[in-house]
């Protein structure tokens, strides 16, 4: 045997023997491209402060990844299909690591975002692969433990990309949360060579170009609107980019209906298990990035915890995805997929509306519960739905079905971003204008209408405007009551728009927890609805349109 694997599962004797080593590469690669967008969560004052990135440019270096992530998926892994999937790994990596060294390197906004872009570009190879190389290279019954442990490595990204930022950010700058990058990606490319069986669809003849380009216009215009609209305001840009998305989406089905061998076979989403796993998918990231963009923001700026802190304080969620995982393993065999996944939305419920409590005296404490409690939802929840999406396509699309899985979670977590981040921003702004007001009217100093408005941007303006305060109070008072008493005044007066602050954003943390709890509990029960009761296992779906389902429903 040659230093590159060469044998295809489908032509070896049993089932492949380091299969298990092949899937901890698999994890590997997916880990780095989960890690690059948590990270920077963590990253991001350091390189407003080295940069001088406004809000927009902020916006942009952190969703300028996200766009050609979710836009490209789709096409790549119909390209992984047909070439190879080992192949379309390999030169992710190479993409990612390559644009990794770049975004490192530049000294502007512009090329941040655009290395941020390719970053995306490469991810978008990458994400699929996995999810069909790991179901090519394992036997079926094996599959759904595996997936297990991909979901689990998913969640862990999650909690450990602050965690490895913030430990970076001690001593290092912003760029090395982008090089870090290199030496991991490097690792995977080895270990995909030597460890990952090649695979390809059998039987894929041509590809549906037609019908991937009009899913990259639909769906890149329609994460740009969930971006730009709320952000942003919906001006020119985000209006053409909800006119393109909603055009390109018609367009689209209608390509496909049509198309003897479609891109994506749309009919695959009046399955019941197809649809409802796609849609629990989505609903669930939807509440999960949402709730993880405001916690991240929470210990850093309300409870003043370092981003290294911040990561180690994240990881009882971690551990509680392995739990949640494992737990699917005997409850999905017992009680069926539906009820499995309905009662990991349901606990997932439970745990953002445990956040509704927090106030401005909160601690992290008040934290551990929800967060442990979240992991074991995104465990239970996640794997099955994966699984029986995987299980839809037939072992010639498998990038395809990897591309869909990974699609919804995108989408999921950009609306979750864009739509609770928006209910965050507004009430946080409404609660510390108010807050103002009740002050001023108490007979306390008048903020500014200028410092307010800043404070008003964010948590972390808020706190850089109570520090501005105090020292321009301090000034005032220094030749009237000379300078002691004029930092003790200074002090004051910033410990008081510090306050106010806290309050306003815990007071948002709160209610937009009841909101996300409230689009999570509806989706619960619409999921419940929609996914079919037990099944009984029948023949695998053929190749071809792969509109045959895997399984019969036993409703």
């Amino acid at each position: 045997m040659g230093l590159a694997m060469s044998t295809p599962v489908d032509e070896m004797d049993g089932p492949y023997k380091r299969r298990w080593a092949a899937l901890g590469v698999l994890c590997i690669s997916l880990l780095i491209i989960v890690m690059a967008n948590t990270s920077l969560t963590v990253a991001a004052p350091d390189m407003v402060k080295d940069l001088g990135l406004g809000s927009s440019d902020l916006q942009w270096v952190i969703d300028g990844y996200t766009v050609p992530y979710a836009a490209l998926m789709l096409i790549l892994g119909a390209v992984g299909d047909k070439y190879s999937r080992r192949g379309a790994l390999v030169l992710g990596l190479f993409v990612f690591g390559a644009a990794s060294v770049a975004g490192s390197l530049v000294d502007s906004s512009g090329g941040v975002i655009a290395a941020r872009a390719v970053m995306g570009v490469g991810a978008a190879m990458i994400m699929p692969a996995t999810l069909s190389l790991l179901a090519a290279t394992f036997p079926r019954e094996e599959r759904a433990k595996a997936i297990t442990i991909w979901t689990a490595t998913a969640g862990l990204a999650i909690a450990v990309g602050p965690l490895v930022a913030g430990a970076l950010l001690e001593d290092h700058g912003w760029a090395s949360t982008f090089l870090i990058n290199v030496p991991i990606a490097a690792l995977g490319i080895i270990g995909a060579l030597a460890l990952v069986p090649p695979s390809k669809g059998t039987g894929v003849d041509k590809i549906d170009y037609v019908g991937g380009l009009l899913s990259v216009v639909w769906v890149g215009s329609l994460i740009y609107m969930i971006i730009e609209g709320p952000h942003f305001g919906w001006g020119a840009k985000a209006v053409a980019a909800a006119v393109i998305a909603g055009a390109g989406l018609v367009l689209f089905v209608l390509w496909e209906l049509r198309h003897p061998r479609p891109v994506l076979d749309v009919r695959r989403f009046t399955k019941r298990a197809f649809a409802g796993s796609t849609m629990a998918v989505a609903l669930f990231f939807l509440a999960v990035f949402g709730a993880f963009y405001y916690l991240t923001q929470h210990l850093q700026f309300v409870l003043g915890y370092s981003p290294l802190d911040t990561g180690v304080r994240m990881l009882p969620l971690a551990g509680a995805v392995f739990v949640g995982g494992a737990l699917t393993a005997v409850l999905t065999p017992k009680v069926g997929m539906k009820a499995t996944v309905a009662f990991g939305m349901a606990v997932g419920t439970v745990a953002i509306a445990l956040l509704a409590r927090v106030d401005e005296t909160s601690t992290y404490d008040d934290f551990v519960l929800p967060l442990i409690i979240l992991g074991l939802a995104i465990g239970l929840s996640l794997s099955p739905c994966t699984n029986a999406i995987m299980g839809s396509f037939p072992e010639d699309q498998l990038g395809v079905g990897g591309a869909v899985n990974s699609t919804s979670i995108e989408m999921g977590g950009s609306l979750g971003i864009a739509i609770l981040g928006t209910v965050l921003a507004k009430t946080y702004s409404s609660n510390l204008g108010d807050a103002a007001a009740e002050a001023a009217a108490a007979g306390g100093p008048k903020l500014p209408e200028k410092a307010l408005s800043v404070a008003q941007d964010s948590v972390g303006a808020g706190l850089a405007v109570a520090k501005e305060v105090g020292k321009q109070v301090a000034a005032g008072a220094a030749p009237k009551v000379g300078p002691e008493k004029a930092a003790a005044l200074g002090a004051q007066q910033a410990q008081a728009v510090v306050e106010a602050v806290h309050k306003s954003f815990a007071d948002a943390v709160a209610h937009t927890s009841v909101i996300g709890a409230v689009v999570l509990g509806v989706g619960t029960v619409l999921v419940a609805f929609l996914l079919p009761g037990r099944k009984t296992a029948t023949a695998p779906a053929e190749s071809g349109s792969g509109t045959e389902e895997r399984v019969t429903e036993k409703v």
